[in-house]
């Protein structure tokens, strides 16, 4: 079946034999699963536009417009993957001198046909006119165009404070429950609802960047930061009559990643962002997001020891051990231990993990960062206290954990689970070095899910039960349902709950992704991340009873995906 998803492309069944003989340094990542060809060929978000167009010796020949035509393709369809300097990303470098040995015909054949690898058939399944697969195999045999730095003087250009410190309240203005107010992405939408967890009401809708990402928050709880993929961050007041945002940023061109300082001492007192382009992070003043501090991230892997240009900053976690910001550099995979007591005399600590770093969040004694890196299918361990890396732990393929989900097995102690994107698996990590030495940072259990294409795995310290969805899954009825394991007898196997039939939109893809618990811990909802032209909805479920307790149906929820509580978000609660 065909994938109804906005960056999935079907995958042929059979190519040539020339292409399924591809040399390595042209092959895609060996997975067959089209879940993670739809998570990894998100478009970047740089424009096309800003990005100079460069002629190479020995490339066929492109007029202006073609050039243009193929330059604004290669950025929706294939940076996601191949990176914007096509140095390789998740997959394979596309550099002239790899390309123009392949040669024309080659190329065309392999754009046109794809691969049982993961490369997208974009000729025979109709995305790509054979004028357009011609015009992309002739662009990549050319130097990619390089879009724009952007400096702190382009970041202050755009740098705006609505509503200055000294003009905000001195206490909560509104009546509402923060602890239990919900921060959803509204990803096509451009914006967040904010959502009240007890009267299940939206309170307000908030303009953002595109496609947020995650909403971070203060660690007063007062202050909520959003990043869009266009790299806008918007810092939200919750203690308004009306809550607003109160300072915004653009810190480049493609971000995903925003976080605040929260070692005792230095609450509130900065905020960073990480981008995707330019290669770089943001140290931002935390009541105001002035631009401070700008530290690029390019420099050498950690296997090959290799130069790369455009090693994208994914997930950042602020330390509890020490007044540090925790930076994960994808590409690289190297992890930042970055200390931000003197900004003049910036110290940081870079740690060789693996490629390529992702998200990952901290284990139940918030000492230790657990992170993925999914290409390598692995998952680094970081010791935030004594600042080591402390194990490198193989995993299933492509791990995609979230923050991924701490609870006490009942054989092996405590555990931090991940789930994966490539396939199946749930893993279980042991985490407690101290009391259960022999467990510690090994997978001491693997369970089986519904299938592949897992974003998301979620549980609460209250709960007995550990939630798994299957956004990305091709199969409609996985990847509508979620699958919820009993802690207390995983052998058990999981139950499958039918949240987009409950929620009852009517026609669409429907997608449900990202578990996430309510202050008290005893609900869990669900996204049901519809087309933008379509219903989408959230899914309320009650926890102990595994039970539908309420829909919420909105006009203004259009394609909702991540759902952030403040009080969980805050306290790093999962």
């Amino acid at each position: 079946m065909r994938v109804n998803h906005p960056f999935a492309k079907p995958l042929v069944l059979a190519t040539l034999v020339a292409v399924l003989s591809a040399p390595a340094a042209f092959a895609t990542p060996k997975n067959p699963d089209k879940s993670v060809t739809a998570y990894e060929g998100t478009p970047s978000a740089v424009d096309a536009d800003s990005a100079k167009v460069v002629r190479s010796p020995g490339a066929p020949e492109l007029t202006d417009a073609e050039f243009e035509k193929a330059k604004k393709i290669y950025f929706e369809r294939c940076a996601g993957c191949h990176g914007v300097l096509r140095k390789g990303a998740t997959g394979k470098p596309l550099t002239p001198d790899i390309t123009q040995e392949r040669g024309l015909e080659y190329l065309k054949t392999f754009i046109n046909y794809g691969s049982p690898a993961g490369m997208p058939n974009w000729g025979t399944s109709g995305d790509f006119t054979p004028e357009e697969v011609e015009r992309m195999a002739k662009y990549i045999m050319h130097e990619p165009p390089q879009p724009p730095e952007y400096s702190l003087a382009d970041m202050k250009e755009t740098w705006e404070v609505v509503v200055p410190p000294e003009a905000r309240p001195t206490k909560q203005m509104n009546n509402l429950n923060l602890k239990n107010l919900f921060s959803v992405t509204l990803r096509d939408a451009g914006q967040i609802a904010l959502i009240d967890g007890d009267t299940k009401k939206i309170v307000h809708v908030i303009d953002t960047g595109y496609a947020v990402h995650i909403s971070r928050m203060s660690a007063s709880g007062r202050y909520l930061f959003v990043i869009g993929r266009d790299a806008l961050v918007n810092m939200v007041d919750l203690w308004m009559k009306e809550p607003d945002t109160v300072a915004k940023i653009k810190v480049g061109m493609e971000a995903r990643s925003v976080e605040t300082s929260k070692y005792k001492g230095w609450e509130d007192k900065y905020a960073i962002a990480g981008t995707y382009w330019p290669p770089q992070f943001v140290i931002m003043d935390g009541q105001t997001l002035e631009p401070k501090k700008v530290v690029g991230t390019r420099g050498m892997t950690v296997d090959t020891q290799e130069y790369h240009p455009e090693p994208r900053v994914a997930a950042i976690v602020a330390s509890h051990s020490h007044p540090e910001f925790i930076v994960n550099v994808k590409e690289t995979g190297v992890i930042k231990l970055v200390n931000y007591e003197d900004l003049d005399n910036l110290s940081i600590t870079n740690i060789a993990a693996a490629r390529f770093l992702h998200d990952g969040g901290w284990d139940s004694s918030m000492r230790y960062f657990l992170t993925a890196a999914n290409n390598s299918n692995k998952i680094a361990v970081v010791d935030a206290k004594d600042r080591e890396l402390e194990s490198l732990v193989d995993v299933g393929q492509i791990p995609h954990p979230g923050r991924g989900a701490n609870f006490v097995d009942p054989e092996h102690g405590p555990v931090w689970a991940t789930s994966h994107l490539g396939d199946q698996t749930i893993r279980m990590i042991g985490t407690d070095p101290k009391g259960h030495p022999d467990k510690a940072w090994k997978v001491v259990r693997t369970l089986d899910g519904q299938g592949g294409g897992s974003l998301f795995i979620k549980t609460h310290p209250k709960s007995d039960n550990l939630w798994v969805d299957t956004a990305l899954n091709p199969g409609e009825d996985i990847s509508q349902s979620v699958a919820v394991f009993d802690i207390n007898n995983l052998e058990d196997g999981y139950e499958v709950l039918p949240i987009a039939e409950w929620a009852d939109l009517g026609e669409g893809p429907k997608r449900v992704v990202q578990p996430e618990y309510n202050y008290a811990g005893d609900e869990v909802w669900f996204s049901v991340w519809n087309g933008q032209e379509q219903k989408s909805a959230i899914v309320i479920v009650d926890d102990k009873t595994r039970k539908l307790k309420k829909v919420i149906k909105d006009e203004r929820l259009v394609t909702p995906t991540g759902k952030f509580n403040v009080y969980n978000t805050q306290h790093d609660v999962y």
